[in-house]
């Protein structure tokens, strides 16, 4: 059986997830269950990077130990994946004592290409790493991520030698060894490394850091997180020893948003190329999610919450606009008209309305029988695969719902309520609602990733040689709250 590597970024835990998140989880939920349905082993895999100063600060913050403040946040994590009915095989914390242990092993493989040097840089926690001048000057001092001002540390480090492996992770990109996707991230990284990666710092002072990975054989200095995180895509695979690293290692795509394109594409391969590893075999770097054109925050008062967003329109409306409606190889605006008119446009009065009439008149017109002649797939659906394939998962919807429109216009040229004025129309009206049946039946299959509850509805109305009709709307209509208004819902 092939297998099939899947990773998402793991978020930081000093907050709830945002949309951004909802959103990179459901595309690498969407990608796991197309592999299984074509009958590959998969493992997809999700986490939260629960280390670092930030989660420290907050606990303090809060009158918390750290551990039981990162403990708290799971709570969240889990509700957002549950309601977005995300079905991963795996979830790694990188407080776990394996986690932990596996990275302190990494460090000591990695001694050849690690020495110790003083750092003097501009400093943002928020971020929870180093600045340039030029970051400093550009932003006047102040993190515009996290309106905080950056901090001047002098500080006797570990460094990567990260600069020596700048030439052959070029090559490896450019050679598709390591597909970058979109080309607008390759071309992104690239220009990146052609203008020379520096050494990287990968330690912190204790006394600066003290939760997280201590530093093997130096009491004094903890893992770097950003360089410790990125190694739980192999320490949960049980690396170096386990099968399951031997058997899943290399990934075949990791998921991850541009902000951390240069974490991925250059950090994380070079620390591969230095304990000998291959490297994943492609990356995919989804953008980012605006609201009402601008970055969302909890003070501007534009955070859409995804439990919020998915408990008032449905799981699947919401997987459906966050993969169908945001752009996949750029970012996208979420506003709640937007919402609202892609729930009732493509799903009520599009995929809801078709099931609902063509089962009505199933009922009306066949008794509900459908019987076992309905014909196989009728559409060819090499679109629909190459766009999954390119990581397009609005394409990939943009098709399904042509098959959707296409149902419903058929619909409307035969009109079989105006033929079902003359008996002898029958075995038209019959021939003519099977083959929405058909189509209906392909649409649920296409679904399956995307939709997965949507899809088992549909099959569960057509499906079989008698009719099953939907109880109730398919898509109920939503009405928005009126705190929603000031949001641009109205």
């Amino acid at each position: 059986m092939t297998k099939y590597y899947i990773t998402t970024t793991i978020p930081y835990v000093n907050g709830d997830l945002h949309l951004g998140h909802a959103m990179e989880v459901s595309q690498a939920d969407v990608l796991a269950r197309y592999k299984r349905l074509n009958g590959e082993e998969v493992l997809f895999s999700v986490g939260t990077d629960e280390n670092g100063e930030k989660n420290f600060e907050k606990a303090k913050e809060l009158g918390l130990e750290p551990q039981a403040y990162v403990d708290s946040m799971l709570k969240n994590v889990s509700e957002v994946h549950s309601i977005y009915n995300i079905r991963a095989d795996r979830f790694i914390r990188t407080t776990d004592d394996a986690h932990q242990k596996r990275v302190q092993i990494i460090w000591n493989q990695l001694k050849p290409y690690i020495y110790k040097a003083q750092y003097v840089g501009y400093y943002c926690v928020g971020c929870e790493e180093y600045k340039t001048d030029t970051d400093f000057k550009e932003n006047e001092g102040v993190c515009p991520d996290h309106n905080r001002k950056y901090e001047v540390r002098k500080e006797d480090n570990y460094f990567f030698k990260l600069k020596d492996f700048g030439e052959k992770i070029k090559v490896a990109i450019e050679s598709e060894e390591m597909k970058v996707v979109p080309d607008s991230r390759k071309n992104e990284i690239l220009s990146l490394i052609n203008s020379g990666l520096e050494d990287l710092s990968i330690s912190r002072p204790k006394e600066k850091l003290s939760w997280g990975v201590g530093v093997p054989d130096d009491p004094t200095h903890t893992v770097y997180i950003w360089f410790e995180a990125l190694m739980n895509y192999i320490t949960l695979l049980g690396y170096p020893e386990h099968d399951d690293f031997k058997r899943f290692w290399p990934a075949d795509v990791q998921v991850l948003g541009k902000g951390v394109l240069r974490h991925h594409a250059a950090i994380w391969p070079a620390t591969l190329l230095a304990l000998g590893l291959p490297l994943p075999k492609e990356l995919y770097v989804h953008g980012y999610i605006t609201v009402n054109g601008t970055k969302m925050s909890k003070s501007l008062g534009n955070y859409v919450d995804p439990i919020y967003l998915a408990k008032l329109f449905g799981t699947d409306a919401s997987r459906y606009f966050l993969l169908s409606s945001i752009p996949s190889y750029g970012d996208g605006d979420f506003t709640w008209v937007k919402m609202l008119n892609a729930y009732n446009n493509d799903l009520v009065n599009g995929l809801g309305n078709v099931v609902q009439r063509t089962s009505m008149m199933i009922s009306k017109y066949m008794a509900g029988n459908i019987g076992e002649n309905v014909a196989g797939p009728r559409h060819d659906h090499t679109v629909y695969h190459e766009a999954l394939k390119d990581y397009r998962f609005d394409k990939a919807l943009e098709w399904v719902w042509s098959l959707v429109d296409g149902i419903n216009k058929y619909l409307e040229q035969t009109k079989p309520w105006m033929l079902a004025k003359d008996e002898k129309n029958k075995e038209h009206i019959e021939e003519i609602l099977l083959t929405c049946v058909a189509d209906l039946r392909e649409v649920s299959i296409l679904l399956v990733p995307f939709m997965p509850q949507t899809a088992d509805m549909i099959n569960s109305v057509f499906g079989t040689i008698k009719l099953n009709p939907p109880q109730g709307p398919v898509f109920a209509r939503v009405e928005l709250p009126g705190e929603l208004t000031a949001q641009g819902a109205a």
